[in-house]
């Protein structure tokens, strides 16, 4: 389904924004869910509080590109409270031996893994994806996730606050051919697009700043060139529609699997790679949205 940027922009900036923003004035519970997690996060609007974990500590290349942590290495969790309870969704980047030790930690703290595998290909060293899912007390929750993830190598400290590198690329025009507007988040430019129907997980709503939402990575690589990657959030009948798009628009397809267990739609996630004119492999991303429900509102 075609979209208008008129519509979806607000949509858009609104999600891109949560992805890089700093922390902002939290509730008592979001602020002993940091403490637990022992990283401070994002307040965002309708109660959810986000915390980064990007794997700045890894050096990873593919095809002779250096991968920056907003790019391909952003571990995250999500927080909405729910009642006197909580829910928490996340994607933990690890690498290949770290997978085995920070499930077994999260399967005894009472946190589901409801997805384990690659984003990318040919990238060195390899890294895994793992989503994870819990219900209950959100301080709780953050202190078994706190525990998993100290078996690997995930740093807890913020980075020195610092201004964005310039984006070399001419976003102007990847804005014209995406019809939205994107965000600097750390030299990456950045999309977050969501879906028109609401996307529900065991019957509760998974808003996008929970994971629901479509992202687009463009990382400069020079001479107006860009590195991109990301996911389509798709339904089953767009699958190959938007796989077809991709490869006639030389963007190679490198994943499709799941993230959550019960979504309602089912919803597959499609994973992708270039590295080619950031303008033409802008036109690619457009063709490909064309074939997704994508929302107007």
């Amino acid at each position: 389904m075609m979209w208008k940027s008129s519509a979806v922009n607000g949509v858009v900036l609104a999600f891109a924004a949560m992805l890089s923003v700093p922390a902002t004035a939290a509730d008592d519970w979001q602020t002993q869910v940091g403490e637990a997690l022992g990283k401070t996060g994002s307040a965002l609007p309708g109660g959810i509080y986000r915390v980064g974990l990007p794997r700045t500590d890894l050096k990873v290349t593919l095809d002779g590109v250096e991968l920056k942590a907003g790019f391909a290495l952003g571990s995250w969790l999500a927080f909405e409270k729910r009642g006197d309870n909580a829910m928490v969704m996340g994607d933990l980047v690890l690498t290949m031996d770290e997978v085995s030790p920070v499930m077994k930690k999260l399967i005894e703290g009472g946190i589901e893994v409801t997805a384990l595998h690659n984003h990318l290909l040919r990238n060195q060293p390899f890294t895994m994806y793992m989503h994870v899912l819990g219900h209950g007390d959100p301080v709780k929750l953050a202190a078994a996730l706190h525990t998993a993830l100290a078996e690997s190598k995930t740093p807890f400290t913020a980075a020195p606050a610092a201004s964005p590198p310039p984006i070399d690329l001419d976003t102007a025009a990847i804005d014209a051919a995406l019809g939205a507007k994107g965000t600097n988040n750390g030299g990456v430019y950045q999309f977050g697009i969501p879906r028109a129907e609401p996307i529900r997980d065991a019957g509760m709503d998974v808003p996008p700043a929970l994971g629901s939402a479509i992202v687009v990575n463009f990382q400069p690589t020079g001479g107006g060139k860009a590195a991109i990657t990301g996911d389509f959030v798709l339904i089953a009948k767009e699958v190959n529609r938007v796989a077809k798009a991709l490869r006639e628009h030389g963007i190679e397809v490198t994943a499709l699997h799941n993230h959550m267990l019960d979504d309602e739609p089912r919803l597959f996630f499609m994973h992708f790679w270039a590295n080619d004119d950031a303008k033409k492999l802008a036109e690619g991303l457009k063709a490909a949205l064309a074939q997704i429900n994508i929302a107007k509102s």
